[in-house]
């Protein structure tokens, strides 16, 4: 059992147990999408949302960092942090793989190479050389040695290709999520970023199979979580052929990260309406909703930003803000040489999400 097989797995996957959990799995991420679908702009949400999974998803290999450092790596060109900067660079990739998805309607090796590239911020792609070994972080061990050389990588990732746009098997979409994840996992096709890369692919996968509209579902926090059982559950499907406990496992994911995401964007939602309301009473001859959104569109606001997005002079923006902060609905703070303004509403409920586990 020990090395990578082609798919589809032989084994039985939508078992008694499966099935069961399926019907729970759909039903909470069929509530996630239809309240996300009635949110006007998505992008507001798409923006929160994928900020806390960029960091889970980058805390899992160890790059930790804080919601203020990412606020300044995403505010400044050149801030100097490192690990928040892999942080902005995984949303990155994460935006740039869902356009694809939707613009081309299907998820090919080549955009996963272009995702890991964006992850990673170099080029050096899919892994040429032998020696890589995946090992038991506690006692050395080599617990699992992927496929090795480009040529074999690239035919199990083409083989991976196929079975995620292909549904000739008419299997269910969520259980073959469990089954790309686990594959892509034991493909390892690059010398790095192969977690955040997988991790990306699961998000991706629930779009292209029209489950979710927007990228707004993460495992990452789940994974965190219960981060010792999904590595013995990876194994034991490599070395037990252990199918059922692993698919179970990714249906809970989806199932719990689907209702904690959904109460999230509830409160982005009704944080954004009390916002609204807000500003209508305490600064009527500004407000509007055009300005509302472009408030919530990000963490913090720039007056070019504003100038832009609502087609005012750079004093008239300036003014807004300025006004917009004198009230206490932003917080102004230098950076380098820009003022940036921090929307202290929404900031704090993605901070206190975030630090949920």
């Amino acid at each position: 059992m020990d090395q990578v097989k082609l798919l589809p797995p032989e084994a039985e996957l939508e078992t008694k147990m499966v099935l069961k959990q399926l019907a729970r799995s759909h039903r909470a991420l069929a509530e996630l999408k239809g309240f996300a679908d009635m949110i006007p702009n998505k992008n507001i949400l798409i923006n929160a949302v994928t900020i806390n999974e960029a960091k889970d998803s980058s805390e899992i290999e160890n790059i930790i960092t804080t919601h203020d450092e990412l606020f300044k790596a995403m505010s400044l060109e050149n801030y100097n942090n490192p690990a928040a900067k892999e942080v902005v660079n995984y949303r990155t990739a994460l935006w740039h793989g869902y356009k694809l998805v939707k613009e081309k309607q299907l998820l090919t090796t080549n955009m996963i190479i272009e995702i890991q590239q964006l992850i990673e911020n170099n080029r050096a792609g899919i892994r040429k050389l032998s020696g890589t070994v995946l090992k038991n972080a506690a006692t050395g061990e080599v617990v699992y040695t992927p496929p090795s050389g480009e040529k074999e990588i690239l035919f199990f990732l083409t083989n991976l290709e196929w079975y995620i746009n292909d549904d000739f098997d008419n299997i269910d979409p969520l259980v073959k999520l469990a089954v790309v994840h686990y594959q892509f996992e034991m493909i390892h096709p690059f010398y790095d970023g192969n977690g955040r890369t997988g991790r990306i692919i699961n998000v991706l996968y629930l779009v292209l199979k029209e489950l979710l509209d927007s990228p707004i579902l993460y495992l990452s926090k789940y994974i965190i979580r219960n981060k010792s059982a999904y590595y013995r559950l990876l194994q034991e499907v490599r070395t037990k052929g252990n199918w059922e406990e692993w698919v179970l496992f990714m249906l809970e994911g989806v199932e719990q990260t689907a209702e904690e995401t959904l109460l999230l964007i509830k409160k982005i939602n009704s944080v954004m309406e009390k916002t609204a309301e807000d500003v209508k009473q305490a600064l009527p001859k500004i407000y509007s909703r055009e300005l509302i959104d472009l408030l919530f569109y990000e963490f913090y606001t720039k007056i070019p930003y504003i100038e832009r997005g609502l087609n005012v002079s750079r004093k008239t923006a300036s003014g807004y803000l300025a006004a917009l902060e004198e009230k206490g609905f932003l917080v102004s703070q230098k950076i380098g040489k820009e003022k940036i303004f921090l929307n202290t509403r929404l900031f704090e409920v993605v901070r206190q999400a975030g630090m949920q586990k």
